[in-house]
């Protein structure tokens, strides 16, 4: 049988090097290397997305490979296509990153430089364990295969300008939809998703964030089951202790939650750190909070110049939503697109804090008015955005209002699309 290799290899000389040596293999298929993690992680998506049988049996990491490092891409490949070996090429082979690379779901590791038997060796004992799991699966095993759910980032450009509302709202009317739904709150440091939603502290992503192996009964305990049917993990109650949610934890952590649910919302707050900054760089969409004024837009551009230097996010894979919108105002949202160079949302949220005032301070956002122009704009930012089940979708209440149009769902970097 023809096993599938796919090279992940950054550095131009060792593709060619690798790519020559996969040639010679017996029953070999190797495809064209790819550059870096985050075109693996495309490439390996839109394959799942048409079939199981579609995947390459067989991806070789090399340890060079960016802008995500080896260990924390093969983390997160084996969480999200467990039927694919994932095997590490690197130059060293010590027992403590070979121990590593096992941690991390590595099936094997071929020492630089390569030598055809121990490749041949190490390719064909991935493969043989890639198609044990793939029967297993086609027996009707209970093991997630597909790219994973939509995760939408919300960032605020500045303090006070609607982010957690926003990210709340988006949130219910997924779920409100029939979508299974996570919020995670990671203002790590002020976080009020628990406040809004009128949730009891018990646990957070902090007890998350040292855990080397996230299993579905570990993910299951750290989130919080709301009566709405979202899956909360919010914030630490100790602000000081957001500090102990790294980069690497929050890789984990998201993936986690894309294979569990099909819409993951992440609250980013306004403040940029090493944790907000990886979930942003995972999301399929980031969608940037500004209300219509000099401060606030000033510092939406200050922002995506930001995630652009950071190589984390481009000004046209954002969504920038206008939040507390007035009609008659001097900067209107078009005026905010060329200023911001991102893709400002076709919903503006009016300015109407009147309608929100009694949910907000009972702190049950869940309770507020269908009639709500807010709460009916929000929702219809949602179904623009992709992320309900269907643009006409209704709670039971019959309360869901969604849009025709769809921008930034499961676009990735690189995709420009249309606004």
């Amino acid at each position: 049988m023809t096993t599938r290799i796919l090279p992940a290899v950054g550095d131009a000389d060792a593709a060619r090097s690798v790519t020559t040596l996969l040639s010679q293999l017996p029953d070999a298929e190797p495809a064209a290397p790819v550059a870096d993690s985050t075109t693996l992680l495309d490439t390996l998506a839109r394959l799942a997305g048409e079939s199981l049988d579609e995947l390459p049996e067989v991806v070789l990491v090399h340890e060079r490979i960016g802008p995500v490092p080896a260990l924390e891409l093969i983390r997160e490949v084996a969480l999200r296509f467990p039927a694919v070996g994932v095997v590490l090429v690197t130059a060293d082979a010590s027992p403590g990153l070979y121990s590593a690379a096992m941690d991390s779901g590595a099936r094997g590791l071929v020492a630089l430089p390569l030598s055809y038997e121990e490749l041949t060796q190490r390719v064909q004992a991935a493969a043989s364990w890639s198609l044990g799991v793939r029967r297993h699966l086609g027996a009707g095993g209970d093991v997630f295969t597909g790219p994973g759910g939509t995760v939408l980032t919300v960032s605020g450009a500045k303090g006070g300008v609607g982010t957690t509302l926003t990210a709340v709202h988006l949130a219910l009317a997924a779920r409100a939809s029939g979508m299974t739904t996570a919020l995670v709150d990671m203002d790590l440091q002020a976080g009020d998703v628990a406040s809004y939603l009128d949730a009891p502290f018990r646990r957070s992503i902090v007890d998350l964030a040292g855990i080397q192996d996230i299993s579905p009964r570990v993910l299951q305990d750290a989130v919080f089951s709301h009566d709405t049917g979202i899956g909360l993990l919010l914030a630490p109650g100790e602000g000081e202790r957001g500090e102990e949610v790294n980069d690497r934890a929050v890789r984990q952590i998201v993936s986690a939650l894309r294979n569990r649910y099909e819409v993951v919302v992440v609250d980013c707050g306004t403040q940029m750190n090493s944790a907000n900054a990886a979930a942003i760089e995972m999301a399929d969409t980031t969608l940037l909070v500004t209300t219509p004024d000099v401060v606030a837009v000033r510092a939406a551009k200050r922002m995506v110049r930001l995630w652009d230097r950071l190589q984390i996010r481009k000004a046209e894979e954002t969504v920038t939503l206008v939040n507390r919108f007035i009609r008659n105002t001097e900067i209107q949202p078009a005026l905010i697109e060329r200023i911001t160079g991102t893709r400002v949302a076709r919903t503006s949220v009016p300015a109407n804090f009147k309608e929100l005032q009694a949910s907000v301070d009972a702190g049950r956002m869940q309770d507020l008015e269908a009639k709500s122009s807010v709460k009916q704009a929000l929702w219809g930012l949602a179904g623009e955005l992709g992320i309900v089940k269907a643009p006409e979708s209704r709670d039971k209440a019959g309360r869901f209002r969604g849009d025709r149009g769809s921008i930034g769902v499961r676009r990735r970097r690189g995709d420009k699309g249309e606004s």
